[in-house]
């Protein structure tokens, strides 16, 4: 099979080959699938350059952990009928060395995920890290009817999926913060109410105007080391700080603001949902894909050969939706 690879941390162009590997067998409880999306996501950028560590974890890493297939090999103790089943899949990548970009991967059979048949291929290889992160980020903490709600970065790969689900969650107003007009173009066509340019001197005023004065429920935050101040103004009193990411390791969040308004600071990982919040998100999102209720922003398709354009794109930056490779 097919497959891109690197065997030591750096640039993408000067890491990742390409080469035919052995395709994988599955073992009890594994299934394998047929691969025919790859979704590249910053996670496997920062993991690919070595930002994390540059030590690697094991000797040769197939990179990226979201992926869609079709089950064409099962495992003893797995059901035959899974043969032929489309599915997404999840935390390929996540611990192991052998993720999505390739022509087959193996796994547990509980991270091939089935896949509605309206949805296309390609965006089943953008649910496993962008959707689940922005729906467990939604469905957390008492959940999100009813509530006003921010969410930070709304043209991003996890932000217009966020946006989409808020309302579909019954939030009662959507804002989102956006860094440039094709980019609040792009949040505004999935729902959102408003969006406020976050690098504006003014821009904590402006939400808190939209908001009626009352400030947000909830936020929604993708970088926490950059954006805490202007969300620890908007947000109403006991309010929802619900955080996935930051663009820095170590950061400081200023305590008085935090207990005078009695906030409730939520941060996850995607890749360690406990299996009760993983199953309620899956079942939330498999509603979702079979109503056609999801549009899913695929800023670019590229073949697997050209995985290192991905890479580079993802971390650009410049991405305005999700990045992913075609393998067949």
């Amino acid at each position: 099979m097919q497959s891109a690879f690197y065997e030591r941390t750096g640039r993408a162009v000067d890491v990742l080959q390409i080469a035919d590997l052995p395709d994988p067998e599955p073992g009890p409880g594994e299934l394998r699938v047929r691969l025919r999306f790859s979704g590249v996501n910053p996670s496997d950028v920062k993991a690919r350059a070595g930002l994390r560590s540059s030590a690697m974890p094991f000797a040769r890493v197939i990179p990226h952990s979201d992926g869609m297939g079709v089950v064409d090999a099962v495992g003893a103790g797995v059901d035959a009928a899974r043969i032929g089943q489309r599915v997404w899949v999840y935390n390929a990548a996540w611990g192991r060395a052998d993720g999505t970009a390739a022509g087959a991967v193996v796994l547990p059979q509980a991270q091939a995920v089935a896949l509605p048949s309206n949805t296309p291929d390609e965006a089943g290889a953008c649910l496993g890290i962008p959707a689940m992160t922005a729906l467990h980020g939604l469905l957390c903490a008492g959940g999100v009817a009813g509530q006003r709600v921010l969410i930070a970065g709304g043209a991003g790969a996890v932000g217009h999926y966020a946006i989409q689900m808020a309302r579909l969650l019954g939030a009662r107003q959507v804002l989102a913060t956006v860094s440039t007009p094709e980019k609040a173009g792009v949040a505004l066509a999935a729902g959102a109410d408003a969006v406020v340019d976050y690098r504006l001197p003014d821009a904590a005023q402006r939400l808190r105007d939209l908001s009626q004065s009352e400030g947000v429920d909830r936020v929604l935050e993708v970088d926490i080391a950059a954006n805490a101040a202007l969300d620890l103004e908007v947000l109403r009193p006991g309010g929802a700080f619900v955080v996935y990411g930051s663009g820095r390791a170590a950061f400081e969040l200023p305590f008085f603001p935090l207990i005078v308004k009695n906030l409730n600071l939520h941060a996850f990982i995607v890749y360690n949902l406990s299996p009760a919040d993983r199953r309620h998100a899956e079942q939330t999102l498999t509603a979702f894909l079979a109503r056609g209720a999801l549009h899913h922003a695929i800023a670019a398709r590229l073949p697997l050969a050209e995985a290192a354009q991905g890479h580079e794109l993802v971390e650009s930056g410049s991405a305005v939706g999700n990045v992913v490779l075609q393998i067949r």
